[in-house]
């Protein structure tokens, strides 16, 4: 039987496990957009607010929705680069429409994922999450030089500031042990904005004028809009997350002794489109379930989600303190910058990660990784590529991350799905092998 100070203690370190990767999302996407400083405050803040909301309906347990494991959702990572591209190209209307119908689109494929979850192998998986990073490198480059537009830009301090606060986080992460090493990338923020404060010092203006308490507040930038090409992305970037949680869940579910049976897997997937689409309401981001979180189930050995149900707490009440927010958002362009590269740079090594599950000995999986990330990258370089195309045609190849995806499961389906026979050479190797 835990007590409360120590049921208190184990909550609150999953936050600070789960509070940069979560707090980074809103601050890429605010500075991207172009977002004040009491526009960023109010991101942040219900950012967290629904942090905890979400993993409340994870949490539970009904007929409709829930897992029931101590899982924490938090932003999902991948979303940033296609949820800057919509922002930038159709509105901020149009972010919270296509996340609102992703979720919609959630909660309706929820019972029948198990059957479409083929169609997204590691090949897959693994080149989207890969292609995905890429396009948010040098968003995080940019940041470390002074932020694009900077007067400053590529200043020695800028460039300082970011690489140090990199090799922090690279310092906790070689010497730390346990806790420490899960949260690096905050201790990493915090150090570098220690610098900035000693060297040049922060505007602390944001967080003097916010309020100490405010209440979330329903379509906070404006009335959503539904533009199809926007909300195709979500939906792609969507059932990505779904296969990532899908491990997630498998993860704490051995961890805790648990099966899983298909009604449960449904129920949580239904608890994340329940959390999107109050996401897109209340103006936040996509949600998924956090595997830096599994970590410290597993660290710690405390399995119980009374813990995550104070950890869900806890994240309300910081949510509902808008100075808490304001904090985060004075953070210097170039640490967040430094830290950037370290998370986008995870992301890619994420994408390589699933990559290594991929039976690389098969020239079509090889195929597939390479056309799905070549075309990916190389319509985010070259935007306009396909800019003389029909409409509909633009709906596929309106970014990089929506191409390259279609690319994956076009030939994901092609070379592994669709029945073929193989070459006469490659069925007698097998055959020998066999007879070995």
């Amino acid at each position: 039987m835990l007590s409360k100070g120590r049921l208190a203690a184990l909550g609150f370190q999953h936050v600070l496990a789960m509070y940069a990767g979560a707090v980074i999302v809103p601050l890429l996407i605010g500075g991207a957009l172009g977002f004040n400083g009491e526009q960023m405050t109010y991101l942040v803040s219900i950012d967290i607010f629904m942090c905890g909301i979400a993993t409340l309906l994870q949490l539970s347990m009904n007929r409709f929705f829930g897992i029931g494991l101590p899982v924490v959702l938090g932003c999902a990572v991948q979303a940033i680069a296609p949820i800057i591209l919509i922002g930038q190209d159709m509105g901020i209307g149009a972010i919270y429409g296509s996340i609102i119908a992703s979720g919609l689109f959630v909660l309706l494929i929820a019972p029948f994922f198990s059957k479409v979850v083929k169609f997204f192998p590691p090949v897959v998986t693994g080149s989207v999450v890969t292609v995905i990073g890429l396009t948010l490198i040098p968003v995080a480059i940019n940041n470390l030089a002074g932020g694009e537009g900077a007067k400053d830009f590529g200043s020695f301090y800028n460039i300082g500031l970011g690489f140090f606060t990199l090799f922090l986080i690279i310092l906790v992460y070689r010497f730390g042990r346990g806790f420490s090493k899960s949260i690096a990338v905050l201790i990493g923020l915090i150090g570098g904005s220690i610098v900035a404060i000693i060297l040049r010092g922060i505007n602390f203006a944001p967080v003097s004028q916010a309020d100490w308490f405010h209440l979330p507040q329903p379509f906070y930038f404006g009335a959503p809009s539904f533009e199809w090409p926007a909300i195709i992305t979500m939906i792609l970037i969507s059932l990505v997350s779904m296969v990532e949680s899908t491990g997630v869940y498998f993860a704490l579910s051995d961890i805790v002794g648990r099966s899983l049976s298909k009604k449960d897997l449904a129920r949580g997937y239904r608890a994340e489109g329940l959390a999107i689409i109050l996401g897109g309401i209340f103006n936040t981001f996509p949600y998924t379930g956090y595997s830096q979180n599994v970590g410290l189930v597993q660290l710690s050995g405390i399995k119980t989600r009374k813990v995550i149900y104070v950890t869900a707490g806890f994240l309300i009440v910081l949510g509902l303190v808008p100075k808490i927010g304001a904090i985060t958002t004075i953070i210097p362009t170039p640490v967040l910058g430094g830290a950037m590269v370290a998370m986008f740079g995870m992301v890619v090594a994420q994408g390589i990660k699933m990559l290594g599950k991929v039976n690389f000995t098969s020239q079509e999986n090889l195929l597939i990784i390479a056309c799905s990330v070549g075309v990916g990258l190389g319509v985010t370089v070259v935007p306009d590529l396909f800019q003389n195309f029909p409409s509909f045609v633009q709906l596929f190849t309106s970014n990089g991350i929506v191409a390259g995806s279609f690319t994956a499961i076009l030939l994901n389906i092609i070379f592994n799905m669709i029945p073929h026979r193989k070459p006469k050479e490659v069925e007698q190797t097998e055959l020998q092998s066999e007879s070995k």
